[in-house]
């Protein structure tokens, strides 16, 4: 693999194959291996079409949730956590809404539970590694709270 890839896409190669299972610690080589390039090729076009795809799912989330309840964890797992393991939200979508809400340090505090337990884990880990312009996402989202208000 390193003599067809640039160090570089060597690690979005793992990176990708690490984001993409339920279980990242249970992964074994032949997983890899045999589905390896398959989800590297999917996880770049996603990345390439992240911001569309976030504006996409933002558009709908301002629309369907008020913000404050979209990240309440006070009865169990919050609408955020239920869009994401609906697969309604990538890890890169919940670590961009991290970056802006800084929601995962209350939910580790109220959720004593494996599922949330393993997503914020993902996050934790996965979040050095995501290099994106912040700012443009929290600007689009700030635009479309202000123009639901």
């Amino acid at each position: 693999m390193s003599r067809k890839k640039t160090e570089q896409e060597i690690q979005n190669f793992f990176l990708a194959n690490f984001t993409q299972t339920f279980d990242p610690q249970g992964m074994w080589i032949g997983l890899i291996i045999d589905s390896g390039e398959k989800k590297y090729s999917k996880w770049s076009e996603q990345i390439e079409n992240l911001f569309e795809i976030f504006k996409t799912n933002a558009d709908r989330i301002v629309t369907e949730y008020d913000i404050e309840e979209f990240f309440s964890c006070k009865k169990g797992h919050s609408p955020i956590l239920k869009e994401y393991l609906s697969s309604n939200l990538s890890i890169e979508e919940m670590i961009i809404y991290e970056n802006i809400f800084s929601f995962v340090k209350e939910h580790d505090k109220k959720l004593i539970d494996p599922v949330w337990e393993s997503v914020s884990l993902k996050i934790k880990k996965y979040m050095p590694f995501l290099n994106i312009n912040m700012l443009q996402y929290k600007k689009h989202l700030i635009e479309q709270v202000q123009r639901k208000n």
